[in-house]
């Protein structure tokens, strides 16, 4: 039996993580907003490492920084740093619970936000607000429910 979705199954979810990404909140929740793009491609990575890998990282970074209009390749290098470190230990991170795995999870967003910060700092230095860290705390929250809806998705038969 094949587990695996089709390319539309798992574009269509990260096109989905993309909305989810730039939708309008109000000023509370948009600080908490989390990498809703980067969640899906840690999943996909770490269900299906030979499908979704570090090309898939870049490019949707790049996506992500033409529509949060950011410096073009800051989240494209964030993206395929993080999924690099997901590649290289899927195998053991994929036995592990999902508590264990939010915790991994946390460390992902992290690197990814302090490449963002780094970035960022270079280009404009200056400081950043509690608020700038939140999403990594939202994002390991909201990784059981990612980790859920998107398995639901690979072992349903709706996009093969």
């Amino acid at each position: 039996m094949n587990n695996f979705p089709g390319k539309g199954g798992i574009i269509f979810t990260l096109v989905l993580a993309m909305c989810l990404r730039i939708v309008p909140l109000p000023n509370e929740l948009a600080a908490i907003n989390p990498d809703w793009v980067l969640l899906a491609l840690i999943y996909w990575t770490l269900a299906i490492p030979e499908r979704v890998g570090i090309f898939h990282a870049w490019a949707f970074g790049l996506l992500v920084d033409v529509l949060t209009g950011r410096l073009l390749g800051q989240y494209a290098l964030a993206y395929s740093l993080v999924i690099y470190l997901c590649l290289s230990l899927h195998r053991r991170l994929r036995q592990f619970p999902l508590p264990q795995q939010g915790l991994f999870i946390f460390f992902c967003l992290l690197l990814s936000q302090l490449l963002l910060f780094v970035i960022k700092n270079l280009q404009q230095p200056g400081e950043f607000p509690a608020s700038f860290w939140l999403p990594v705390f939202t994002g390991t929250f909201c990784w059981p429910l990612v980790y859920t809806v998107l398995r639901f998705i690979r072992r349903s038969r709706i996009f093969r």
